[in-house]
């Protein structure tokens, strides 16, 4: 029981590593066109290089469905917070608001959205 409770203060104070990060949308644009809705988003994320980056973000309806995806194909080290966008999404009719949802290369999609409401 000692060991148990000495291993256990043990793990406790080792540092959590960078792949506990997860991407963090900064902010969102939406504009609007005959050929859908273009998003603009910025994202930070503390990409290390090729092995750990922000790989990606999409756009979801308020049930979780995907309406569109950005993928992001190379890190962003010495670009951050870094803004990328994605054009011709297609919402359907009446939809007001959706979330926008990151991606990391090592820890997949992110348990945070953000709601964005429509123009």
């Amino acid at each position: 029981m000692i060991i148990q409770r000495l291993l256990c203060a043990a793990l406790c104070l080792i540092p959590l590593s960078a792949g506990a990060d997860a991407p963090v949308i900064e902010n969102v644009t939406v504009r609007g066109g005959a050929g859908g809705l273009t998003f603009d988003v910025t994202l930070s994320h503390p990409d290390t290089g090729w092995e750990h980056y922000a790989d990606g973000w999409r756009v979801l309806d308020m049930d979780g469905n995907e309406l569109g995806m950005r993928v992001l194909y190379h890190p962003h080290v010495e670009e951050q917070p870094f803004t990328r966008s994605l054009g011709g999404v297609t919402v359907p009719s009446g939809t007001t608001q959706v979330q926008i949802q990151a991606r990391c290369l090592v820890d997949g999609w992110s348990d945070q959205t953000t709601v964005v409401t429509l123009p």
